[in-house]
This record gives structure tokens, C-alpha cells and sequence, in this order.
């Protein structure tokens, strides 16, 4: 007996019924970036593996733990990119896109973590997301804002997903909020569990990340980072919340927002909601202002966000009763005879001729009427065009509306486009 190959775990396929809900989202995603001139640029799935350690930090989690790597034949260590912006800095470097320019990007693709796989969170999962570069001042982090905020709205989950922002001021700031932390956790050593022992010393702001819910009331009463924040950073993070109150943007100050990779600096953010168990969060980013500079770039302000599709896909879902959104065919052939088959064909082509937004689907495996209505509508189209014995003989054609309760209508077949005009958009 042949071997009954699986997805490998952690990597799932996509299914035609949920195509239609990932489309609208990816549409809603680009229309939504265009409006707001960013452009799309695409970089490799796989990248030299001294990026993303330069980048994310040799002791985070996704460097430590969840990277995909391995040697080439050439003897180069590759990674499968765990994360988006790394690729895409490294990319406009490269390719001068940084040289006297301002640039606001967007991109979407598979990215690659070995986790425990959960509800919403997949070793290969699809991220969607979003760069700028060559801006400072809270004006871009304003925009980006407001594109999360007009993204939710037009996917109909406005209601259940929540801003959250803190700022992790400047450089030397967060060294001196480091040797708090340091001291602090230092005199609760005993209570942290195994991770936050090792991260004490590399990186105590990791710490307040945890999510051990045994950690959470010590996280809770740690020093705030905002509490050490300079007067400018404290001035520039004022002006985003008074913003952010002026373009009716809800959101919350979370003193211990701190995100997970080293690169964040002043500015960071997170959209939330508890409408997905403990993967709250549906879209993170912040500042990166020496990124650009760490990887061999002059000194270039950045900020950008990015979301997992597959979260999104679930939370439209929910918010939609578990029903996809349906963009489905509009008009079904049927056919009953292969004579019949071959001009139900040539009609098709006549109607997507017209009609390119129209979907047509011909049943080219024909069967009786009764199978073939079922399947016309659980298509979702809205009509049916009917090529029997009696309108195959007399070069007619029915119409029966799938959707509501009007009359089916019997034509001549040379009348059918004429006739669709003021019947389809």
C-alpha cells in the first residue's frame, strides 16, 4: 500500500471555500495601502542567516528557538525568513531605494517560525506588511495608524480589535531603564521561571513580553519605562496621543508594550482583541530608526507594522457568525446534451467577453437538471442559464434567478447579452 502523504505540521493548507474570505482580505489590504500612495515591493523567502540574527537578536526567541535554517551546498548558512522587515531593509539598501529618497512600502508572503502550532498561529504562516522609510516626527506614525484603523473598519472588525501604545524612548533612555529592571527582577529572582532567568542580564525588557500568567502581577509592578523617558521622548509621545484623540482613534497606553525584537526603538504599538484566545494580537510594529544604519545604510528614520493573515481570517470569521465572506460565480451554465454543452461554451465566452467582472461557470460534466441546480446554487451564483432539448432546438434560452423570486424567462439566444445588461452590474 502506497504511503498517505500529510501537510507537515504546522503548515496548512488553504482550501478552495476559504479562498474567497483571503482574496477580499488581500484586496481590502493593497486597495487600502494604495490609497495612501505606499507601494509594493516582494524580496526572497530566503536570506543569508547573519541578517535576521543582526536584526531581531541572537537571544530572542524567533533566533533562538523558531528559525528555519540551514547550510547551502555551497557551505552558506540560509534562513527562511521568519519575519518580514529585515528582507526589506536589506532590499532597499541594496538597490539605492534609500539614497536621498523617502520610501512607504508594502508586502505580503509566507514567513517561516518553528512554534508550537495553535488556533491562528502556524509555522508557515502569511504576513502582511508595511514600511517607511526616511520619515520622523509622529506625522507617519499618525498615517500608519490610521491605515490600521481604516483597515479593521473596512473588514467589518472595527468593533473587536483594540490600540494599544507605548513608547520606548530614546537609545540611553532604555540603558538607564535596563539597570532598574536589572535590580528590580534581580530581588524577585527566585519567582521568574527559566527564560526570564537567562533574558536578566542579556536583555531584562524581554521580560515584561512574557507571557507565563505566573509572571504577570511582578511584570505588573515593575518599574515603567515611560517613568524614564527624557523630556523630548516624552514630548514627541504626548503629541501622538493628542493625534491620535483628534482622528478619533481609540486606544490605550500599555506601559509594558515593549515588542519582541531589538531593533524597536521610541514609538510601538499593537492592535489587539480578545476574541482569539492567547493570540490577542492582530498587528504590531513600531519604530526602527537605527535599522537602516545597523545594516551598513546612512542614519534613516523608519516605522512600519505588520499582521498574520491567518489571525485576520479567523477574527473576519468570527465577527461574520464562522461564515466566509462569499465572491463566488454570478452566472451558472447549464446544459443538458454535448451539443448543447459546446453552445452554452461559446455563450460563456460571449458574457465574460462582456461582462469581464461577471464569473461564468460552464458544467462541462453536464448531469440532470436537479444535480445541476443544486450545484448552480451552492455555487452562489445568482442566475442560471438553461440550454435544454427544447431551447437547444429552438436557439432559445432560459434564465432562472437563483436569488430571488422572479419569473424564469425563455429568449432567443442572440437576445442573451442584450438582456443580462440590465439584469448583472
Amino acid at each position: 500500500m502506497s504511503e498517505c502523504f500529510q501537510a507537515i505540521r504546522g503548515m496548512n493548507d488553504i482550501l478552495p471555500e476559504k479562498i474567497p474570505l483571503w482574496r477580499m482580505l488581500e484586496q481590502v489590504f493593497e486597495h487600502c495601502l494604495l490609497q495612501y500612495g505606499y507601494q509594493e515591493i516582494r524580496f526572497p523567502l530566503v536570506e543569508s542567516t547573519s541578517l535576521f540574527k543582526r536584526s531581531i537578536g541572537d537571544d530572542t526567541d524567533i533566533v533562538e528557538k523558531e528559525m528555519y535554517t540551514f547550510d547551502d551546498r555551497n557551505g552558506d548558512s540560509l534562513t527562511l525568513r521568519p519575519e518580514g522587515t529585515a528582507g526589506c531593509v536589506r532590499a532597499c539598501i541594496e538597490h539605492g531605494l534609500l539614497h536621498n529618497q523617502q520610501q512607504k512600502l508594502w508586502y505580503s508572503g509566507p514567513v517561516f517560525r518553528h512554534e508550537k502550532p495553535q488556533k491562528g498561529r502556524y509555522r508557515q504562516f502569511t504576513q502582511l506588511g508595511v514600511e517607511t522609510f526616511g520619515f520622523s516626527g509622529v506625522g507617519i506614525e499618525l498615517e500608519l495608524l490610521a491605515i490600521g484603523h481604516r483597515l479593521w473598519k473596512t473588514l467589518g472588525i472595527g468593533d473587536v480589535v483594540h490600540l494599544q501604545i507605548n513608547t520606548l524612548g530614546e537609545s540611553a533612555e532604555r540603558q538607564a531603564y535596563r539597570a532598574r529592571l536589572i535590580e528590580y527582577f534581580t530581588q524577585h529572582f527566585d519567582c521568574l521561571d527559566e527564560d526570564s532567568k537567562r533574558r536578566l542580564t542579556k536583555n531584562p525588557l524581554r521580560i515584561l513580553d512574557s507571557k507565563n500568567p505566573d509572571l504577570q502581577s511582578l511584570i505588573t509592578d515593575a518599574p515603567k519605562l515611560i517613568d524614564s523617558i527624557g523630556e523630548e521622548s516624552r514630548v514627541q509621545f504626548d503629541l501622538l496621543c493628542k493625534g491620535l484623540d483628534k482622528l478619533n482613534i481609540p486606544y490605550t497606553i500599555n506601559p509594558a508594550l515593549v515588542r519582541g525584537l531589538d531593533y524597536y526603538g521610541g514609538v510601538v504599538f499593537e492592535w489587539v482583541t480578545e476574541h482569539l484566545g492567547s493570540q490577542s494580537t492582530v498587528c504590531a510594529g513600531g519604530r526602527f530608526d537605527k535599522l537602516v544604519e545597523q545594516f551598513g545604510g546612512n542614519p534613516t528614520p523608519a516605522i512600519g507594522f505588520a499582521m498574520g493573515a491567518e489571525r485576520l481570517v479567523l477574527l473576519i470569521e468570527w465577527v461574520n457568525n464562522n461564515l466566509p465572506v462569499p465572491l463566488s460565480s454570478k452566472v451558472f451554465m447549464i446544459a443538458t446534451s454535448p451539443m448543447a454543452l459546446e453552445r452554452s461554451m461559446l455563450l460563456a465566452e460571449s458574457i465574460r467577453n462582456t461582462f469581464p467582472d461577471v464569473f461564468v461557470v460552464v458544467n462541462t460534466a453536464m448531469g440532470s437538471f436537479k444535480s445541476q441546480f443544486k450545484k448552480a446554487d451552492k455555487s452562489g451564483a445568482r442566475i442560471a442559464l438553461i440550454l435544454g432539448e427544447e431551447e437547444f432546438a429552438a436557439d432559445t434560452i432560459s434564465i432562472k434567478d437563483l436569488r430571488e423570486m422572479n419569473e424564469q424567462v425563455t429568449l432567443p439566444q442572440e437576445q442573451l447579452i442584450e438582456y443580462l445588461k440590465g439584469y448583472l452590474p
